[in-house]
């Protein structure tokens, strides 16, 4: 009896051991977390908790909390890019402003205090003057499109949209332009009537943008298409492309940012506010879509669009 009391006794005084120093551990471990999670939000650094195999309930407790980590770095790096964006084109806006209204200013000085001017002169720096206004006018009007798209201001009713027809139409409003510059259009669309999900007026601003686009940036390849095709039972994709000097791969990651354009556009022959392609993906977005770019300079550049399919 004794013999088993005392056998009884030391295994409870060792199961007691072995729990003060599981507990003693854990203790160690959750100081550990306190203070390494204490380090990194002070300092702001990018490091991760270093996870223990020995307690399976710190170890998921340290992988979630290196999850959560790479969750606010990831948002904090967005937050910062999208603030740089926003500096970026607030400058952008403020030099593309500044350019027209210095125009408008000085040819309005001229008419106010140059009494010597003809009448021709006259209507030629009013119509100087009403072109720049409508210059900036269109700069401001984008500027908050923008920013009611990405404030989730704006809602987009989504029908039944015929988008083969809505492309028929939409190049031969372009016709002019199009035999102006000289380009071969080459047009692939289904005889049959192809309908997406989608909303009218977007999907005519976003074609309106990537044929301007096609045009101002690929005209010396004097070629420009747009084909759609029924990619699969639940998509459809819509392609604008050229041959002209297309953008270098580097760039690709930015086309769609705010204000972004390629070197020559402030050019006046290339003169654009920037906004054209942001507005573009996100009304695409908004739609249920997406649009991505490629392009081999002199080869091919495309846009393609993919729209949900209505049935």
């Amino acid at each position: 009896m004794t013999l088993i009391f005392a056998t009884a006794t030391v295994i409870l005084i060792l199961v007691v051991v072995l729990l003060g120093i599981r507990l003693r551990k854990r203790s160690n471990h959750l100081i550990y977390i306190h203070d390494k999670l204490t380090s990194i939000l002070d300092k702001g650094t990018y490091e991760r908790l270093l996870v223990f195999d020995s307690d399976p309930q710190i170890s998921q407790l340290l992988k979630d909390m290196n999850q959560l980590l790479d969750h606010v770095h990831r948002a904090e790096a967005g937050y910062a890019n999208q603030e740089k964006e926003m500096r970026n084109m607030l400058s952008n806006i403020s030099h593309d402003l500044k350019t027209p209204l210095t125009v408008v200013l000085g040819y309005s000085e001229a008419l106010l205090h140059s009494a010597s001017l003809t009448d021709q002169e006259r209507e030629t720096m009013t119509g100087k003057i009403q072109d720049k206004a409508q210059e900036v006018l269109r700069l401001v009007h984008s500027f908050f499109d923008l920013a009611k798209l990405e404030s989730g201001d704006t809602e987009l009713a989504l029908t039944k949209v015929n988008v083969s027809e809505l492309c028929r139409l939409k190049m031969l409003s372009f016709y002019e332009m199009l035999t102006k510059l000289e380009l071969q259009v080459e047009l692939s669309i289904p005889d049959s009537d192809v309908f997406v999900k989608g909303n009218e007026e977007a999907l005519e601003r976003v074609l309106d943008n990537l044929i301007t686009n096609a045009m101002k940036y690929g005209a010396e390849g004097k070629v420009l298409g747009l084909s759609l095709d029924v990619s699969s039972e639940q998509q459809v994709t819509l392609s604008i492309w050229d041959r002209g000097k297309g953008i270098p791969e580097q760039e690709h990651s930015r086309v769609f940012e705010r204000m972004y354009t390629l070197e020559d556009s402030r050019n006046r022959l290339y003169q654009g506010s920037g906004l054209g392609l942001t507005i573009t993906k996100r009304l695409v977005e908004r739609m249920g879509g997406s649009i991505e770019l490629r392009s081999v300079p002199y080869e091919r550049t495309v846009f393609k669009v993919d729209l949900p399919l209505a049935r």
